[in-house]
């Protein structure tokens, strides 16, 4: 195998990564009320209550909060179903790079952007909304976290660019006759 079949392996071996990792966080967003009922049933069960109490205490207050919300306007949740269809529609897009990762490295450039601004938008609209801090932190670590395997993926790229470009180099193109 060339060095170049290698990158392009790895390549795809983290993209199918990336893209497992959003459909997932983007499924997850569809049954919100029942996971999360499911998570404070778990969690109660456990000695988190005891150890973490304010985690405890977040958690139900956010399952109340949605409760309510399906209850009373469950017309709001819609807004999550919105969420999940983004997740899956940008996991969609790193198909691009997968096919061909050189042209579509822009595609990985978006993802490193978008995973950037998750920290600012938790930092900003975290305080506003009345999440508590830790939660943000949480949160920012999707984009912290999210970033390093488009990091790789980018610097493979690159060096799959120059190995393109050498092999085109020595090997130019056919010119036909006439052109």
């Amino acid at each position: 195998m060339s060095e170049g079949q290698a990158l392009t392996r790895g390549i795809r071996r983290w993209l199918v990564f990336f893209i497992v990792c959003l459909v997932l966080s983007g499924l997850t967003a569809f049954p919100l009320v029942t996971e999360l009922r499911w998570t404070e049933d778990l969690l109660s069960a456990s000695p988190v209550p005891e150890h973490f109490p304010g985690l405890m205490e977040w958690i139900t207050r956010v399952r109340e909060g949605l409760d309510t919300i399906d209850r009373e306007q469950p017309f709001m949740l819609y807004g999550t179903d919105w969420l999940a269809f983004a997740h899956l529609v940008i996991a969609v897009a790193f198909y691009g790079p997968y096919r061909d990762p050189v042209r579509n490295i822009w595609v990985i450039e978006f993802g490193m952007i978008a995973c950037a601004g998750i920290i600012p938008l938790a930092l900003i609209c975290g305080p506003i909304r009345g999440i508590p801090f830790w939660w943000s932190v949480i949160d920012m670590s999707f984009g912290v976290f999210g970033v390093i395997p488009l990091l790789i993926v980018r610097r493979m790229i690159k060096r799959l660019e120059v190995l393109e470009r050498a092999a085109t180099a020595a090997n130019p193109p056919a010119v036909p006759a006439g052109a």
